[in-house]
């Protein structure tokens, strides 16, 4: 592992949560308030539950309620429901889809990246680090049909374990890009080689990770959406093969069918990975 340098808990936690509340919140609005009582009296009983289940004391109830209120302070809601709850909200989303599989979020997605075409390179500074990635695909639906004019949105960290707006001194747009399949669905990326990286430790998630004795560790990867029209979004991360954390990565996050087969190719490597969409329901 080489990424041990990671942005602030507060800094990228704020940053998070404003993006989070301000295009995130609109999709419930209208709810009903049966559904809402349904969910919240649930997660309540489980909370009751594990209290009698291993007679929780008051101590550890007050660590647990302060513990609470630093998660609010630090800005981390975002990245505690995302690493350790968004896993399994995407399993239950998705069940019903016979195309690719799918996988969390995270984070770190910043919509309308700049438009690369089909064949592309991702925004990156000068030198920037890394191994260089060209990656091929094709973007189909179930249905066997190439969708022309797909859009492959692509971010992921950089050498040091890093995003671009939610780390100070890097360029807006670096290592991110939206790419646009050809009339016969294709595409080709020319990105780098991401690192793994720890999450931020210096927070209240940091303080829970030290307290249970867990790791902070997420195997590299490449995040991608992958949308046409007729079709369901997909989001999903790609991961690569021999990474130490891919068995027991922070967020869960990896699935067999997400792990990539790079080929060496002159001072790089190369991956082909395809994308199946299912139609909207």
């Amino acid at each position: 592992m080489t990424a041990t340098h990671s942005p602030t808990a507060a800094a990228s936690g704020a940053n998070a949560t404003e993006r989070f509340k301000s295009d995130k919140f609109a999709g419930v609005e209208g709810t009903p308030p049966e559904r809402v009582s349904l969910l919240a009296r649930e997660v309540l009983e489980a909370v009751h539950a594990t209290i009698r289940k291993h007679k929780v004391t008051y101590e550890e109830y007050n660590a647990l309620k302060s513990w609470l209120i630093s998660v609010g302070e630090d800005g981390e809601w975002p990245l505690f429901l995302d690493v350790w709850v968004e896993h399994v909200v995407e399993d239950v989303a998705t069940e019903h889809r016979q195309g690719n599989k799918g996988t969390i979020e995270g984070p770190y997605y910043v919509p309308d990246a700049p438009e690369q075409g089909a064949r592309g390179s991702i925004p990156t500074r000068d030198n920037e680090p890394g191994t260089a990635l060209t990656w091929t695909g094709q973007v189909t639906s179930t249905t066997g049909a190439a969708l022309g004019g797909a859009k492959v949105e692509l971010w992921h960290a950089d050498a040091d374990g890093l995003y671009s707006q939610f780390a100070p001194d890097i360029p807006e747009w670096n290592l991110r890009g939206t790419f646009t399949t050809d009339d016969e669905g294709r595409f080709e990326i020319h990105t780098v080689r991401p690192a793994p990286y720890q999450i931020p430790t210096d927070g209240a998630c940091g303080k829970l990770i030290a307290a249970a004795g867990w790791h902070a560790w997420r195997p590299a990867h490449l995040h991608v959406k992958v949308s046409a029209p007729g079709h369901e979004l997909l989001t999903a991360q790609l991961y690569f093969p021999g990474d130490e954390h891919n068995d027991d990565d922070i967020a869960s996050a990896v699935k067999p069918e997400l792990l990539l087969a790079p080929q060496p190719s002159g001072d790089g490597e190369t991956i082909e990975y395809n994308f199946v969409l299912d139609p909207a329901l």
